[in-house]
C-alpha cells in the first residue's frame, strides 16, 4: 500500500467521505482550547514525565528486573507520553535511548515479561498486556514519523511490529490481546509506512476477536470482547475502553480494505450505545467492579464510572466514523464528550486529575496529598497520579493533538467540526475562524485566501441546538435558519469575506429517557454543548446539593461567570421514624425559594472539596 506519512495527523486514512487536516494545517489561537492546551504543554506534560521517573515506570526500561515498579501495563503510559511529547514538539530523546536500550534483538520489547526470573513471553493474553503496550508504542512512532518524518522512536515502533507480525501472523500464535489497542496501531503504522503487512495483521487480529481465544474469567469474555466476533456485535459491551480501542481499530481495518461490512457493524454498534449506554455528558460505562457497560439505560449518576480513557477512546472511535461517513452525528459525540468529559479530568492547573468523573457526588471529598499516588481510581478528587495512571498522558496526547480535530476537506471545500478561534491553511484556502465558543454561540469564518472558482464551506450545526434558531449569515449578509446537521455555503469566495454560523447558546432543561430509572423524574441543564452542574460550595449555610429542587415551570437564565441560574428551592431535610408512605400521604419538605447557581460539569471541584449533581430534582411531587 502507499505510505501516507505526509500529513500531521493521528489518522490519515487512505480513502473516505473526508480527509483530514494535519496540525500544520490547523492552528487554535485562542479561547477555551488553547487554555488547555497551554496548559498542557507548560505543566501537564512535565508532570507526567516528572512522576513516571518518581514511581520508576521509565526506570523500568534499565532496572533490574527485581526492581521493576508499577502495574504490568506500565509501559503503555510512558509511550503515550512519548506520543504527546512528539505531537507537541517537545523533545524526548533520553527516554526514547532508555527505551532503545531494552529492546531484544527480534524486536520484543516489555519490561514484565519475557525476561529471566519473569513470565514467559505472551503467556497471559487475557491480563498481560504486551500487545496493548505494543499499541501504544507503535502509536507513538507513528507521531514522530509524522511530526519528523523519521526517528529513534519510530524505528523501534516498526521493529516491535515486525515482530509482531512474525509471531501472531499466519502459521503463529492464534491468539489476541485481552486489552485491545494493537489493532488501530497497525493500521496507522501501515499508513504511514506504506507496509501492507501491518495492516494484514490488523485485520487478523480483528477477525480472531470474539472467536474465545482468550481464557474465560471472572467478568466472562465480553470483558474483553472475545463473545462474539466483531462483525456479528450490536452493541458495545464490556470494559469500556478494550470495546472503544477495538471499534476504533475495526474502523481503521474496514476503511483501508474497503470492507463495508464491518464498518457497518461497528456503526450500528456505536448507533445502540449512543442512545442506551451513554450518559449525558458522553461518558461511557457505568460498572465500577469491571470499568464496563452496563445494561442497556443502566445509567446511575452517583455510580458513573465515565473513565478519561473511555472518553480519549470514544473521541478517537467518533472522529474515525466522521472521517469515513462524513455524517455530523459522530462530531456532535466528539464535542459532547471533550467538552464534558477529557475537559473536566485535568484541575485548571493540569497538574491533578479525575481518572472517573461521577455525575453526583454525596459526600464531600478529602484533599489527596500532592507527593503520594492514589490508589483508587474513583478518588474523591482530582489526585496527581495513580497506581493506575493511564488517564493523565491520555488526556495529554489528546489535548497535544486536538487541532487534527477541528476540520477536514473533501473534493468540494472545507468542513468545520468543532469551533475555536483558529487558523486554517490548506491548499488554495486559508481561513480565520473568531469565536467565543462554546460561552458565545457566534462563530465568524473570514476568508484570508480562496481560489477563483467556486467551492464550498461546511459548517456542522450542533444537534443540541434542536428546537431552537441558528442561523448563518453569509458573505452578501442573507441570513437563513439552519437545521441541526451541515450549514454549507458555496460560492466564489473573496479575500475578506465573512460567514457567521449564530448558535443559540441560552441554557435550557434536559429530560432523561423513562427507561433510565436511576434519574427519572429529574432534569438536568445545557447551555450550548456544556452540562452543568450543582456544587454544594455555591449554596448557602453548609447546604449540600441533595437539598436542591429545581421548578421547571419557569427557565434557567445565564448568571455572572459562565455560571446558569436555575429557579428553585432548598429543601429543609426531616427524617420519618419509616420513610416510605403511600403516595397521597407524602409531602415535599419545606424549602425556601431562591435561584440555583450552576456551573459548567467541567469545572466542578476546582474549588476544594464539594459534593455535586448534575441531575436535579424538581418541586413537582
Amino acid at each position: 500500500m502507499k505510505a501516507n506519512r505526509d500529513l500531521v495527523v493521528p489518522v490519515a486514512p487512505s480513502r473516505g467521505r473526508l480527509r483530514p487536516l494535519g496540525l500544520d494545517e490547523v492552528r487554535i489561537t485562542g479561547g477555551f482550547w488553547a487554555r488547555r492546551r497551554e496548559v498542557n504543554a507548560t505543566a501537564t506534560l512535565d508532570h507526567c514525565r516528572d512522576w513516571m521517573e518518581r514511581v520508576g515506570w521509565t526506570g523500568n526500561f534499565s532496572a533490574p528486573v527485581e526492581e521493576r515498579r508499577g502495574r504490568e501495563f506500565a509501559d503503555s503510559d510512558v509511550y503515550k507520553l512519548l506520543e504527546a511529547m512528539a505531537w507537541a514538539g517537545t523533545g524526548s530523546d533520553t527516554i526514547t535511548e532508555t527505551i532503545a536500550s531494552a529492546q531484544e534483538p527480534d524486536g520484543y520489547l516489555n519490561t514484565a515479561f519475557g525476561r529471566p526470573g519473569r513470565q514467559p513471553r505472551y503467556s497471559d493474553l487475557e491480563w498481560g498486556h504486551e500487545l496493548y503496550c505494543y499499541g501504544h508504542l507503535i502509536q507513538a512512532g507513528v507521531a514522530q514519523i509524522r511530526t519528523r518524518g523519521e526517528g529513534e522512536l519510530a524505528k523501534i515502533a516498526q521493529r516491535a511490529a515486525d515482530h509482531v507480525c512474525a509471531t501472531f501472523g499466519p502459521g503463529g500464535i492464534d491468539g489476541v490481546c485481552g486489552h485491545p489497542e494493537i489493532e488501530t496501531a497497525l493500521a496507522e503504522l501501515a499508513r504511514a509506512t506504506g507496509e501492507q503487512r501491518y495492516l494484514d495483521q490488523a485485520a487478523l487480529f480483528i477477525d480472531r476477536r470474539g472467536r474465545g481465544t482468550l481464557a474465560d474469567g471472572e467478568f466472562g469474555r465480553a470483558y474483553y470482547q472475545d463473545d462474539l466476533p466483531v462483525r456479528q456485535a450490536t452493541v458495545l459491551r464490556g470494559h469500556a475502553v478494550r470495546a472503544l480501542y477495538l471499534a476504533a481499530g475495526a474502523v481503521d481495518v474496514a476503511v483501508e480494505t474497503g470492507d463495508e461490512e464491518l464498518l457497518a457493524a461497528v456503526v450500528r454498534q456505536w448507533e445502540t450505545t449512543v442512545a442506551r449506554r451513554t450518559y449525558l455528558t458522553g461518558g461511557m460505562g457505568s460498572h465500577h467492579r469491571d470499568e464496563s457497560f452496563g445494561d442497556d439505560f443502566v445509567l446511575p449518576p452517583d455510580r458513573a464510572y465515565s473513565e478519561t480513557c473511555a472518553a480519549v477512546a470514544s473521541v478517537m472511535l467518533s472522529w474515525r466514523l466522521l472521517l469515513a461517513t462524513g455524517e455530523p452525528r459522530f462530531a456532535d459525540l466528539t464535542e459532547r464528550t471533550l467538552f464534558n468529559v477529557v475537559a473536566t479530568s485535568p484541575s485548571e492547573d493540569g497538574r491533578s486529575f479525575f481518572y472517573a468523573n461521577t455525575l453526583h457526588r454525596r459526600r464531600r471529598g478529602t484533599v489527596p496529598v500532592t507527593d503520594a499516588v492514589s490508589p483508587r481510581a474513583e478518588s474523591s478528587l482530582r489526585a496527581p497520579w495513580f497506581a493506575v495512571s493511564c488517564c493523565p498522558t491520555n488526556v495529554a496526547r489528546t489535548l497535544a493533538l486536538l487541532p487534527a480535530y477541528l476540520a477536514s476537506v473533501d473534493d468540494h471545500g472545507v468542513q468545520l467540526h468543532q469551533y475555536a478561534d483558529a487558523e486554517i491553511s490548506v491548499g488554495h484556502v486559508a481561513l480565520r475562524v473568531r469565536t467565543d465558543y462554546p460561552s458565545d454561540g457566534t462563530v465568524t469564518v473570514r476568508i484570508a485566501r480562496s481560489p477563483d472558482h467556486p467551492w464550498t464551506l461546511s459548517l456542522r450545526v450542533p444537534a443540541w441546538t434542536e428546537g431552537a434558531t441558528a442561523r448563518l449569515v453569509d458573505a452578501d449578509g442573507t441570513r437563513r435558519a439552519v437545521a441541526p446537521g451541515t450549514a454549507t455555503v458555496t460560492r466564489v469566495f473573496r479575500p475578506g469575506d465573512e460567514i457567521r454560523l449564530e448558535l443559540p447558546v441560552a441554557p435550557r432543561w434536559i429530560g432523561p429517557d423513562p427507561r433510565i430509572d436511576a434519574v427519572r423524574g429529574t432534569v438536568a441543564v445545557q447551555r450550548g454543548p456544556l452540562v452543568y452542574c450543582a456544587e454544594s460550595v455555591d449554596l448557602p449555610d453548609g447546604r449540600e446539593v441533595d437539598a436542591v429542587r429545581v421548578d421547571t415551570a419557569a427557565e434557567p437564565v445565564d448568571g455572572p461567570d459562565n455560571t446558569v441560574v436555575a429557579p428553585g428551592e432548598l429543601a429543609e431535610p426531616h427524617d420519618e421514624e419509616w420513610p416510605y408512605r403511600p403516595p397521597d400521604q407524602t409531602e415535599l419538605p419545606a424549602a425556601e425559594r431562591q435561584g440555583i447557581v450552576l456551573v459548567p460539569y467541567h469545572s466542578w471541584a476546582n474549588r476544594g472539596p464539594s459534593t455535586m449533581r448534575v441531575w436535579l430534582p424538581t418541586t413537582r411531587r
